[in-house]
């Protein structure tokens, strides 16, 4: 998760805490308003409506509090398990970039054309010229058994969606096996 999400998701978090916290401070005022008014007015009706809705006001602080941690929760589970997989995915591209044999520069080129740069932005992040990439792509494709870069980042999201091995030593897709 970049930097900006992880602040976001913090300040959010933040916002929800202090709400509950605004929330709590008045749930203990208009409690202590009821008790009053219960004590002082013992039968009223006033006085036992104003307890119901403080006992429900209670109840409501503490089941919001329960699911904002429970929210919480959920979400460092979420960015935890998305770390994992931004690790795994670097390992599967890496391993099959190794089994395709790419060169450390078919291999750079290879990344960067997964994180969507087109080839001017892969040109100007390595300094080479343009039919430089698109001859590197080129062979990249050829080694990975694809006609374009949409089948060559399809090779590694489909990946993600089965629940086969993504390869066979010689390159090829693994045949999937039926129950």
């Amino acid at each position: 998760m970049d930097g900006r999400k992880k602040t976001s998701w913090r300040n959010q978090s933040a916002a929800l805490a202090l709400l509950l916290l605004l929330q709590t401070v008045a749930a203990v005022f208009f409690v202590g308003d009821a008790l009053t008014d219960l004590l002082s007015f013992p039968g009223t009706a006033h006085a036992i409506i104003e307890a119901l809705v403080a006992l429900a006001l209670i109840l409501g602080i503490v089941i919001g509090g329960w699911q904002l941690r429970l929210t919480l929760e959920r979400l460092r589970d979420q960015e935890r398990m998305l770390d994992a997989a931004r690790g795994d995915m670097a390992r599967i591209v890496e391993g099959q970039f190794e089994i395709w044999g790419l060169t450390s520069a078919e291999r750079d080129v290879g990344r960067l054309a997964l994180k969507g740069l087109d080839v001017a932005e892969i040109a100007t992040i390595r300094s080479a010229a343009q039919g430089t990439i698109r001859a590197q792509l080129t062979r990249i494709y050829a080694k990975a058994g694809v006609s374009g870069r949409a089948q060559f980042a399809a090779w590694f999201v489909e990946d993600l969606f089965s629940d086969r091995p993504a390869a066979k030593e010689d390159g090829a897709r693994a045949v999937p096996q039926e129950p």
